[in-house]
C-alpha cells in the first residue's frame, strides 16, 4: 500500500479550499509555505558509553494569527515532510477554534520504546537546547503528541529555562500538575473528540447510546476517548495500539483494558477477546471508527474496505486525500482532525494559555 507524502496532501486539501473560497493569491501561497524550517542533529551519550547523533525538526508554518503552537512526536517514523503536515494542520486547526495561535510542529527520529529514561531525558535536553532560539512563550509553545509525555515536557521548559536564563513555565504546554500545569488537560483532547462526535450525533437526531465503535490508537488521545464513550454507553469493540488489536464484538470493558495495559505495556493478549493486525480494526464492521494513531491510515487502496459510516478523526491526517475522496464517493461521513482532536489546543484559551 502505497503511503502519500503527508505535506503534499496537505497542500492539495489547502489548494482544494483556496478554490472553493476564491482566496487571494497571497493568502494561498502563504499557506502553501512554512514560515520556516529548522533541521537539527546532536550527540547523546547512551546507558552503554556509546555516543549516538539523533536528528530532530522545528517546523514553524505560519503566525499570522499568534505564537506558533503544536506538539512534538518522538518516532522512528519522523520526517520532514510529516512535520511540515503536522505544522500546516496546526495553523488550520487553531484557526478554525478562532485562536490567537499558529501552527507549529516537532519530532525527533528514535524508538523511545528502546530506550531508558535517562536515554531519553539527555536525548530530550538535547533536542531542547538546539531548538531553543527559536521557541519561548510568545514565540513558540511546544507541546506533547505522539510518545511524549508531561514528564519530557518538564525536561524541554527546564533546559530552555537553562539555556534563556530565566525559569520559563510558559515554553511548553502539557506539563505536569507540579510543573504549573492545569487540571483535565490530560483528558483534553479525548474529551473534546466525544464532545464533537456526540454534538454531531445530536445533529442528526442520534445519540452514542449503544454505538459499536472501533478505535486504532490507544495512546492518551484514543484511550481516554475509549473510556469515555464506554463510561457515556457507547460500545467498544476494538482498540489497537503499535503492538496490535484486540477485538470483541459483545464490546470490551475499557476499564479493564486500560489496567491491562498498563500492567503489560500493550493491550494484546486481552483476556475475553481476539488478536488482531492494527490495520484489520480499520475495515471492521462498526458505527463509527476512529482512526487515533498516526496519519495516512486509511488511503485509496483501503477506503473500499471500510464498513464505517461514519470517521472520527482523533489522530493528525489519518485520511488521506485520495482516501477522502474515496470515502465521499461511498457516503462515508469524516469528521476532521481540525474539529474533532483540537480539544487539547481549545483546552488552552479556556485555561489561560497556561498549560
Amino acid at each position: 500500500m502505497t503511503q502519500p507524502n503527508p505535506h503534499e496532501a496537505a497542500k492539495e486539501t489547502i489548494n482544494q479550499v483556496a478554490d472553493i473560497l476564491k482566496l487571494d493569491d497571497w493568502v494561498r501561497e502563504s499557506l502553501l509555505n512554512t514560515h520556516r524550517e529548522i533541521k537539527v542533529s546532536f550527540p547523546v551519550e547512551m546507558d552503554d558509553g556509546t555516543v549516538k547523533v539523533f536528528t530532530g525538526y522545528r517546523v514553524q508554518h505560519n503566525h499570522m494569527m499568534g505564537p506558533f503552537k503544536g506538539g512534538i512526536r518522538y518516532h522512528w517514523d519522523v520526517n520532514l515532510d510529516e512535520v511540515r503536515a503536522l505544522a500546516t494542520w496546526m495553523t488550520i486547526k487553531t484557526s478554525v477554534l478562532d485562536l490567537p495561535l499558529g501552527g507549529g510542529k516537532g519530532g525527533v527520529i528514535c524508538n523511545p520504546k528502546e530506550m531508558s529514561k535517562k536515554e531519553l531525558d539527555k536525548m530530550t535536553r538535547g533536542f531542547a537546547r538546539r531548538i531553543a532560539p527559536v521557541i519561548g512563550p510568545l514565540v513558540d509553545i511546544p507541546a506533547p503528541d505522539v510518545y511524549t509525555t508531561a514528564e519530557i515536557m518538564g525536561w524541554i521548559a527546564d533546559e530552555y529555562s537553562r539555556c534563556s536564563g530565566k525559569k520559563s513555565p510558559g515554553v511548553i504546554t502539557g506539563k505536569s500538575i507540579k510543573d504549573g500545569g492545569s487540571e483535565g488537560r490530560v483528558e483534553a483532547t479525548g474529551r473534546g473528540g466525544l464532545f464533537v462526535l456526540q454534538k454531531y450525533l445530536k445533529e442528526i437526531g442520534d445519540n452514542l447510546k449503544g454505538k459499536t465503535i472501533a478505535i486504532q490508537g490507544f495512546g492518551n488521545a484514543g484511550s481516554i476517548f475509549a473510556r469515555l464513550a464506554f463510561e457515556s454507553g457507547a460500545k467498544i469493540i476494538a482498540v489497537s495500539d503499535s503492538s496490535g488489536a484486540i477485538i470483541n464484538e459483545q464490546g470490551l470493558d475499557i476499564l479493564a483494558v486500560i489496567k491491562h495495559k498498563e500492567k503489560t505495556r500493550k493491550v494484546g493478549d486481552f483476556p475475553g477477546a481476539r488478536n488482531s493486525s492494527n490495520e484489520s480494526i480499520l475495515e471492521m464492521k462498526c458505527d463509527v471508527l476512529v482512526p487515533a494513531a498516526l496519519e495516512n491510515v486509511i488511503v485509496r487502496e483501503n477506503a473500499s474496505k471500510i464498513k464505517a459510516k461514519l470517521i472520527l478523526e482523533l489522530a493528525n491526517g489519518p485520511v488521506s486525500s485520495a482516501g477522502q475522496k474515496a470515502l465521499e464517493k461511498k457516503g462515508t461521513v469524516v469528521i476532521p482532525d481540525v474539529l474533532a482532536n483540537a480539544g487539547g489546543v481549545q483546552y488552552l484559551i479556556m485555561n489561560g494559555i497556561k498549560t
